[in-house]
């Protein structure tokens, strides 16, 4: 049968190990230099726009979220074909959820479904890079701008790509990456929040370490003492160490060589399956540059679990992503209902996600092609 391959893996080199030694055998563990430098690295591919590391691709929708004020009252306009982290942290921040449906090709944010779901109360529309491929960035923009509200591009798929021209992060008004290990890039677990405004940066700054104000002339009571510190807004500690953010600057060196081979394997799978009958190849839109984090596989006509179950008995380990946000028990209990997003839910019922990695072989990946186009061959009488 072979090897058993994971839809994701981390690619960890020599080098990226030296890098995360270096700082075990220094001074810092926790917030120090390599922080700072992780931050400078990253917004070398976001056009410049700044960041904020934090301790997850979760943790960054939360910064981000808090960062543009969102509470009680509010309206977030969100993608369901995301990892439910898109909605939840909105959630959590008492924010209510507005899904709005998808495009059928991409399973991105449909500019018009946005455009009908804002209201008066919006105040995030968030669209998410499904599968690596941007969404609409500059239509999404606007129709967030035009109503009073702040563009979000959830980026956890995404970093290194580029919409039109311009990279992902120098879109949205705040964008957030996830560098989980199979992600296109790895901190093992890390995130980060960019955005162009100083204001929203320095609330996702504070938001990250607890909300503490040491600047003596921003305190209330700044005559206390040296030592004093004072929290004006609550916080969470979600500080990204400097062993991890060394990991990371490591990682972005190898970015171009991780967005080749998985595009060399993206158009190798789109070679060999775009013929079969059975199934649909992923869409790319005009102008758009992905840096691909899935291959989203369609399988029609209901047949996506029958192959699914196929696959996986061969040793090969296919995935779904994702079920729609608001089909989670916990959003059902909020009152939110099968049926609200068609495209989402059909889309859903058909993807498979094929393993991709850049350390994944070409004979890796025709093992997993004849895999899937044995299935579709017809039976013999």
């Amino acid at each position: 049968m072979g090897d058993f391959l994971p839809y994701g893996r981390q690619s960890v080199s020599d080098e990226d190990i030296a890098a995360v030694t270096e700082v075990l055998r220094g001074d810092w563990l926790t917030t120090g230099p390599a922080v700072t430098r992780f931050e400078e690295d990253l917004a070398e591919y976001t056009g410049g726009t700044p960041a904020v590391a934090v301790t997850s691709g979760t943790a960054a929708l939360h910064v981000a979220y808090a960062a543009a004020g969102i509470g009680p009252g509010d309206e977030v306009v969100t993608s369901p074909m995301t990892f439910v982290a898109t909605a939840a942290t909105a959630a959590l921040l008492g924010g209510e959820v507005v899904f709005a449906d998808v495009e059928a090709d991409t399973g991105n944010l449909d500019p018009a479904a946005a455009s009908a779901a804002v209201t008066a109360r919006t105040k995030v529309v968030a669209a998410v890079d499904y599968a690596g491929h941007p969404a609409e960035l500059d239509e999404l923009g606007r129709i967030a701008h035009d109503n009073g509200a702040l563009l979000l591009e959830d980026a956890a798929h995404s970093v290194g790509g580029s919409w039109q021209g311009r990279p992902v992060g120098s879109l949205a008004d705040l964008t957030t990456f996830s560098f989980f290990p199979t992600k296109n890039l790895t901190t093992a677990e890390g995130g980060a929040v960019v955005a162009g405004s100083d204001e929203l940066l320095a609330r996702a700054r504070g938001f990250r370490n607890h909300g503490l104000v040491r600047d003596k002339a921003a305190q209330r009571y700044p005559d206390e003492g040296a030592w004093h510190q004072e929290v004006h807004e609550f916080g969470l500690n979600y500080r990204l160490p400097d062993v991890l953010c060394a990991l990371g600057s490591s990682q972005l060196r190898r970015l171009a060589e991780f967005r080749k081979r998985r595009a060399e394997i993206h158009a190798r799978y789109t070679a060999a399956l775009s013929s079969v009958d059975g199934v649909l190849t992923p869409a790319v839109r005009e102008g758009a540059d992905p840096v691909w984090h899935l291959y989203p596989l369609r399988v029609l006509e209901g047949r996506r679990r029958a192959l699914f179950d196929h696959l996986r008995a061969k040793g090969i380990g296919v995935q779904v992503n994702y079920i729609p946000a608001y089909w989670h028990p916990v959003f059902e209990d909020l009152g939110y209902r099968r049926g609200m997003c068609p495209n989402a839910e059909l889309y859903y019922s058909q993807e498979l996600s094929l393993p991709l990695f850049p350390a994944l072989t070409d004979s890796d990946v025709d093992r997993v092609i004849d895999e899937v186009q044995t299935f579709f061959k017809p039976r013999e009488c």
